[in-house]
């Protein structure tokens, strides 16, 4: 029989590292001691994390405030070696001091962290011995702080990680093993995802105690938190329908902007609010209408009524001043002047630029973190322009097209040494993708998501190297993968 078949018998021989940091920015105090149910939001972790594992660390760097008279197991309390490295710097310094061979990272506002799920994990762990790491995979990326982790080999990339100066967990996953388990396949334990609730505010804690309430008067263990979160709402067959007040985000802005070069109609795009005038720039850069930044004069908006206008000393050719106009949505199903044989007939990317995995994944996670509008609001692309080792730039946009087109636009108003540079997205890459790349000379385009196979086409013709699905610990290099750093991963 397995540990996981004996787990409501015996605990795992798995060590429990609860990162309980410090004081909290958006709660204004140490979180981790606020009172839910009669307890502090630890002790919660803590008792959870003692029914399936045989040992308890704890990582914080305020040992003083810990309050211990509720917690049901003994319990380890260390420090950082080198405070403030985030997370990172704390799992190091459990790994250094853990008796087990594997150890499960917990997020110390996370009260809810179910046995079920721990088993899922465990069990996916055991279908294979190479393993260094499994980790549960949303669409928005991986859950390194409801993961496990095996302890010597993470505990080897993890310092690797943090003498680069990086302070996030998933920077050491591409040097390793790792096994994603997604998060639809974990709902058949855990329906409603109630383990990776965590809480980061004081209207997250004021659910969290609604929802611990409501477990004592119901009695029922799997209480949907989104029922307090969320109070009012109308069900259907099963199916939750709310208002928009009640999702407290705003609506994605989408209108349509002409765009004029020399008085002369060039396209009208829909597109989203704001950085209108780089993607007017960028678009009509990558539809080869702009070519000498010297010869740019002026970029004016006229944002009531749509319209914004470049203008220009290079000429605009004649056939587009009696062509028939395009409307494009920027994302799809737009249209461009310039053909596959134009694309074909570009110049090659030779630039001899070198990336490091771990760099890409942190650059890729700050993205992620940059894209305001997406957090905001959902629904929008974002992509980011990294040069210098760091992100230098990034854009939004309902649009994926339109999110680099204002991106380029900009980098080439800007002068930045975008042949130098590296061009993260959030979505996946269509070729025209990949040609505007290719006319303002980027030599290096990636990923979260997927890229189509004229785009892998195109890229490997004209020596752009092109990466996908970073994500997960993992990458795919579609194309010239030379220009990847893979590091040595030996000791020395």
């Amino acid at each position: 029989m397995s540990d996981v078949q004996n787990l409501n018998n015996d605990k795992l021989p798995l060590t429990a590292v609860i990162l309980a940091g410090g004081r909290s920015l958006r709660m204004g105090v140490d979180k981790t001691q606020v009172d839910l149910s009669g307890i502090p939001l630890l002790a919660h972790a803590v008792n959870r994390a003692s029914s399936f594992a045989d040992e308890v660390i704890i990582v914080t760097n305020r040992p003083d405030s810990i309050v211990t008279n509720a917690f049901q197991t003994k319990v380890k309390i260390i420090t950082d070696k080198v405070a403030y490295q985030g997370p990172l710097g704390g799992l190091v310094a459990a790994l250094e001091t853990a008796e087990n061979n594997w150890v499960v990272a917990l997020a110390a506002d996370m009260p809810w962290v179910s046995t079920e799920v721990i088993a899922a994990l465990w069990d996916a762990r055991e279908a294979d011995d190479s393993l260094d790491v499994v980790v549960p995979v949303s669409d928005r990326g991986p859950e390194p702080l409801l993961a496990l982790y095996k302890r010597d080999s993470m505990l080897k990339e993890a310092r690797k990680v943090l003498s680069s100066g990086k302070r996030r967990i998933i920077a050491a996953y591409p040097e390793l093993q790792v096994q994603e388990v997604s998060l639809e396949s974990l709902q058949e334990v855990d329906p409603h995802l109630i383990s990776f609730y965590n809480v980061n505010t004081q209207t997250d804690l004021m659910a969290a105690r609604k929802y611990e309430q409501a477990r004592k008067e119901s009695d029922v263990a799997n209480l949907d938190i989104s029922e307090e979160i969320i109070p009012h709402d109308f069900k259907r067959g099963g199916i939750r329908v709310i208002s928009l007040e009640e999702t407290g985000r705003s609506i994605p802005t989408e209108s349509p902007f002409t765009v004029y070069l020399n008085d002369v109609e060039i396209a009208t795009v829909q597109a989203s609010d704001g950085d209108l005038e780089d993607m007017a720039v960028g678009f009509l850069l990558a539809e080869g209408l702009l070519h000498d930044r010297t010869a740019l004069k002026s970029v004016d908006l006229d944002a009531k009524r749509g319209l914004i206008y470049v203008s220009s000393s290079e000429l605009v050719p004649e056939d587009l001043v009696y062509r028939t106009r395009y409307i494009t949505s920027g994302c799809g199903k737009g249209v461009t002047f310039s053909s596959l044989g134009h694309a074909r007939g570009l110049e090659k990317i030779t630039h001899k630029l070198k990336v490091s995995p771990h760099d890409l994944y942190y650059w890729m996670s700050e993205l992620s973190k940059r894209s305001a509008e997406h957090r905001e609001r959902g629904g929008y692309h974002s992509c980011g322009l990294v040069f210098s080792g760091e992100l230098q730039l990034v854009r939004e946009d309902i649009g994926r097209h339109n999110a680099v087109d204002k991106l380029l636009g900009h980098a080439w108003l800007e002068g930045m040494p975008i042949e130098q540079g590296i061009v993260l997205v959030s979505g996946r890459i269509s070729y025209e993708m990949i040609v505007k790349a290719a006319k303002s000379k980027i030599p290096f385009v990636a990923s979260r998501s997927a890229a189509t196979d004229l785009a892998v086409e195109i890229a490997q013709d004209l020596g752009i190297t092109l990466v996908g699905y970073v994500r997960g610990g993992k990458m795919v290099a579609y194309t010239h993968p030379d220009r990847i750093a893979f590091e040595d991963s030996s000791d020395a």
